[in-house]
């Protein structure tokens, strides 16, 4: 069977395992996506009153995106194309998830897997921005679209050579996390989002 068709679909599925989801509803008996801001990442799980929760839907999202490519670049025999189109459907089966009606995370925890698999250099330079920005702010919203801003210039800084495969994954993935974030910025310029440490309310729209 074609390697690529293998990884793709494989890290799609792996992805798309919405953990923030299933934790929720095994350890709480409710529904997250009816809590806070209704999406299943780690922000919304620890802004409706469940902070342990939303640290192991963190990094179990971390973790699986960083398996999707770390396992295609241990059977792919470390093709970098190979390994970066699995990131892409890592990221995307996250963010669109099957099992859900492709209504999924932001994408935030399974991308910094995916690149921290790829290259880790890259996502410990958007980590750091990351939790620059968020001490300075407070606001997750706000670190992750700035982190995301910034990944592309890591990627050229620490990444050589580029392919077309590996360019468009550097951006396209960075491009997807702030567009999902749409509300969120609409907020941000607006002066109502919610700094994180406050519980999310019932139907306010949270990061």
């Amino acid at each position: 069977m074609n390697p690529w068709i293998v990884s793709v679909v494989s890290a799609y599925l792996l992805g798309s395992i919405p953990f923030g989801y299933l934790l929720v509803r095994v350890f709480l008996k409710e529904d997250i996506r009816e809590r806070g801001s209704g999406n299943i990442g780690a922000t919304n799980v620890a802004r409706s009153g469940a902070k342990g929760l939303g640290l192991a839907t963190l990094l179990l999202d971390l973790l699986k995106g960083f398996a999707a490519v770390l396992l295609v670049c241990h059977f792919g025999g470390g093709n970098k194309d190979l390994a970066m189109a699995a990131a892409i459907a890592a990221v995307m089966g996250h963010v669109f998830p099957v099992w859900l009606g492709f209504r999924g995370g932001k994408g935030v925890a399974t991308g910094m897997g995916v690149f921290l698999a790829l290259a880790w250099p890259l996502a410990a330079g958007a980590l750091l921005v990351f939790l620059a920005v968020f001490a300075l702010s407070r606001y997750v919203s706000l670190a992750s679209i700035l982190a995301s801003v910034s990944l592309p210039f890591f990627a050229w800084y620490f990444v050589r050579p580029w392919t077309p495969v590996l360019t468009f994954g550097f951006f396209f993935i960075p491009l997807l996390v702030i567009l999902k974030h749409h509300g969120n910025i609409h907020r941000l310029f607006s002066g109502t989002e919610s700094r994180f440490g406050r519980r999310a309310d019932a139907g306010k729209a949270q990061a």
